[in-house]
């Protein structure tokens, strides 16, 4: 049985503008799942770039599932992008010092929590997606799109701010999926039923695969 190598950098022969993502990541604060691929229209290094105000002190994480598509220009905007809201200014005083150091003592930027991509989520070109966001199972988001709210599992949605457009499947057909969680299966179980991974939904023939 012959199977794509999950540690390649580049699975496509002769071709660098798509990767495995989680070989070319390097941030301990990005954790990404097996089979993920990223594609760039001209670097793939421009992955981390897109990742903005991802500070060390922060200390919050992108976590993006197995078997995800994520298109060129995806930018995931991270908690250290975050000001004051409720305060007279949202000026970042405290960041340049200089007498003003103290400005944030006993305060705190408000921290919305990590961005979480679940499995087999497709995210498409020139998105937005922000902190604290997560995004479930099998959803798909629509380019251009600025996702500032959790997505459902298998929902497609789109817009700025994106707004659920329809969902994939029926809410039992989308349960039955969940239970199943192809994505964690071994990988020969995969590549055993490709055929009906890649078929129009027969969630029957998915429960008993074996």
């Amino acid at each position: 049985m012959t199977i794509p190598d999950k540690n390649l950098k580049f699975p496509l022969k002769d071709y660098n503008r798509l990767c495995f993502l989680k070989n070319i990541v390097r941030n301990p604060n990005i954790i990404v799942g097996d089979y993920t691929y990223y594609d760039d229209f001209e670097n793939v290094e421009n992955f981390e770039k897109n990742v903005k105000y991802h500070f060390d002190f922060v200390g919050d994480k992108l976590i993006i599932g197995k078997f995800c598509m994520i298109a060129s220009d995806v930018t995931f905007i991270m908690n250290g992008a975050n000001h004051l809201t409720d305060a007279i200014t949202a000026y970042p005083f405290s960041v340049f010092g200089e007498g003003w150091e103290h400005a944030m003592d006993g305060k705190s930027y408000p921290n919305k929590g990590d961005i979480k991509i679940g499995n087999d989520v497709w995210i498409g070109y020139n998105s937005t997606i922000m902190a604290g966001v997560t995004i479930g199972d099998g959803a798909i988001v629509a380019t251009n799109s600025t996702v500032t709210k959790d997505v459902e599992p298998y929902a497609i949605v789109g817009g700025n701010p994106a707004r659920l457009i329809k969902k994939r499947f029926s809410d039992d057909q989308i349960k039955r999926l969940l239970r199943v969680k192809w994505w964690n299966w071994d990988i020969e179980k995969i590549t055993r039923n490709l055929h009906y991974l890649t078929s129009r939904l027969h969630i029957d023939a998915l429960e008993i695969c074996k």
